[in-house]
């Protein structure tokens, strides 16, 4: 394999250090069925130079084997490992691959455009910081297109490149492109995505994928890997405040007790005041302890565990978080959008486990305040959700939850849907905001009301009277 940096032969240790230190872009390929999207990740790793030797040699054994293309090489192999995808020439599951180049690494999640994996894609999409959309020049925007473009707004990616491929087979005709970039801002225009990018292209030709094209010379724009390499996402996360769920309550020995976790968001220093949610009890970190050793400060996406200067009570789904910063939501029903991924439908009423920020809760959706009309952006009606359908729906969990909205952090906003007597996923939410309890819910019992008039109470305790410890908020309670 032939490497862009030159470091990798003569300083090895200079290059590894440099590796380190590059930023990481996810992103996702998606769009309809047999725009391309497969063989625009192949031909990005192909023409950076990123595929070995025997690698290569598989993938035109395998073209002929298959005959999936009329050229010499079917790129498309490299990421459609299945046998039923290589067979039928599409993408089934999910498959990711990683890269590198000089400036940045990269994580693509390859995701399937048939309507009845939906599901998958959004399972891809829910951790990337940019999309790849393709558009078959010759077919224009799609069902598909739209869905999958909601679904990105949905999922809060900031950044989406609509990549116009198979530009040659529509003789890389400008007035084309110009038409499918009018329709799809149009429609765009709903979605609220803040940094779009237009680019015509040919995956199989390799026309602006890394190198400029000389067929197009109305274009002047970036080529598409000059944009993945690009695109600022230093920017993105949009809390500052501190968010540490618990993962797991590390007790090796009788004299340590530490609470391990992935930091969601903002940063921690031993001494930080905190609060353990929803119990609210207050301590001090004492230490900051990773496998290296001891941390002077912890910030968003490092796993470590927390030391506290005092015993409090706390496990697994709590959420530790810093006393004098804004305070997440504690509630026992909120507001999220919701993609269903069963082939039962979503029923109201029926009891499913929700399993958020690492705790799992019991509950039920009240209702669906309405589906989307995935292509006119339509709000409709509902009483159930189908595989694949996207609606706001208002649930009630029967446990305090702590959560932010998804648009401010993914990580304490988002949740799975369970089925209890499958314990398969049915489906994945997106928290817009808590939700009141109200005592005309003929759904909720006595007790419930009850627990979530106390959450909510003392919440606003919290908010407005921060001086206040633990035994004052029980006395006010009392």
């Amino acid at each position: 394999m032939a490497h862009q940096s030159d470091l990798i032969a003569e300083d090895i240790l200079g290059y590894l250090k440099q590796h380190e230190n590059k930023d990481l872009l996810r992103f996702i390929t998606c769009g309809n069925v047999d725009d391309g999207k497969s063989t625009l990740i192949g031909r990005l790793l192909h023409d950076s130079k990123l595929i070995f030797e025997d690698q290569l040699a598989a993938i035109q054994r395998d073209s002929q084997k298959y005959n999936t293309t009329e050229d010499e090489i079917d790129l498309a192999l490299l990421v459609d490992g299945l046998q039923a995808e290589r067979e039928q020439g599409i993408t089934i599951d999910v498959a990711y691959r990683y890269f590198s180049t000089d400036k940045r690494k990269f994580i693509i999640a390859d995701c399937p455009g048939h309507e009845q994996y939906t599901r998958n894609m959004a399972t891809g999409a829910s951790t990337s910081n940019l999309a790849v959309i393709l558009i078959d020049a010759r077919r224009g925007v799609q069902t598909q297109t739209r869905r999958h473009s909601y679904i990105v707004s949905l999922l809060g990616i900031r950044h989406v490149v609509v990549a116009v491929n198979k530009m040659d087979l529509v003789d890389y005709s400008q007035a084309t492109f110009d038409t499918i970039r009018a329709e799809y801002l149009a429609f765009a225009r709903e979605l609220g995505i803040a940094d779009i990018h237009f680019v015509p292209l040919s995956a199989l030709k390799g026309d602006n994928v890394v190198s400029a094209s000389d067929k197009m010379p109305w274009y002047a724009g970036p080529t598409l890997m000059s944009l993945l390499e690009t695109v600022e996402i230093n920017q993105d996360v949009h809390l500052d405040a501190f968010r540490l769920p618990v993962q797991y309550v590390n007790r090796p020995n009788q004299d340590f007790r530490g609470f391990a976790g992935t930091v969601a968001a903002g940063t921690v220093r031993p001494g930080d005041a905190v609060i353990a949610l929803p119990s609210g009890k207050q301590a001090k970190v004492k230490a900051i302890v990773t496998y290296e050793g001891e941390l002077t400060e912890a910030f968003g996406g490092q796993a470590v565990t927390l030391t506290l200067d005092s015993e409090i009570d706390i496990s697994r789904g709590d959420v530790i978080v810093k006393a004098h910063e804004t305070q997440p939501n504690v509630a026992m029903a909120f507001d999220a959008h919701i993609v269903w991924m069963n082939e039962q439908p979503l029923t109201v009423g029926k009891e499913y486990a929700f399993k958020l920020a690492g705790k799992q809760v019991f509950g039920r959706v009240d209702r669906i305040l309405h589906r989307t009309d995935v292509n006119t952006l339509a709000e409709n009606e509902a009483t159930q959700l189908n595989l694949n359908e996207i609606g706001l729906c208002r649930v009630v969990v029967n446990a305090p939850v702590v959560f932010d909205a998804y648009r401010e952090c993914r990580a304490t906003g988002s949740f799975i849907v369970i089925d209890r007597l499958s314990n398969a996923t049915a489906g994945a939410g997106m928290i817009e905001a808590a939700a009141s309890v109200t005592a005309g819910n003929e759904q909720l019992d006595e007790l419930a009301r009850l627990r979530a008039f106390e959450v909510e109470l003392n919440a606003l305790v919290r908010k407005y009277f921060p001086h206040w410890d633990a035994k004052d908020i029980s006395n006010l309670l009392r």
